[in-house]
């Protein structure tokens, strides 16, 4: 049986909450085993779980706060935009970016695409 639209949703707020304040291993959770990552879009795709464990193992020191925007869910896709802001000292950062993810029967993500630029970057 698919996944919900209810599960999905979890998943993405879930996402969002693990990116911007969680850890490496909050957000490899919700990815099902195979999962695949482009971020952004254009990059070679991190296939294996220790690319993806390498590049979400950035996020952990971090000071971030994230905020879920549009969230559009079709069968077991999703497309959404969410703002990550970055703290440093008294600077921040925000990128503002959309996410397409594909979800398996259990909600987990199976694939993720993130579309964001150099442009979706602003100092504050």
């Amino acid at each position: 049986m698919a996944a919900s639209r209810e599960d999905i949703l979890n998943t993405i707020e879930g996402y969002v909450k693990s990116v911007a304040g969680g850890t490496v291993d909050d957000v490899l959770a919700l990815y099902a085993p195979g999962a695949t990552v482009e971020d952004p879009v254009g990059t070679e795709p991190r296939t294996t779980e220790a690319a993806l464990r390498e590049f979400y193992g950035i996020i952990e020191p971090l000071e971030q706060t994230g905020e879920l925007g549009i969230v559009k869910i079709a069968g077991n896709e999703a497309a959404f935009n969410f703002v990550l802001t970055t703290t440093m000292g008294e600077n921040s950062v925000e990128i503002s970016v959309i996410d397409v993810m594909t979800f398996d029967d259990d909600a987990k993500i199976t694939s993720m695409k993130a579309y964001w630029g150099q442009e979706d970057m602003v100092a504050r």
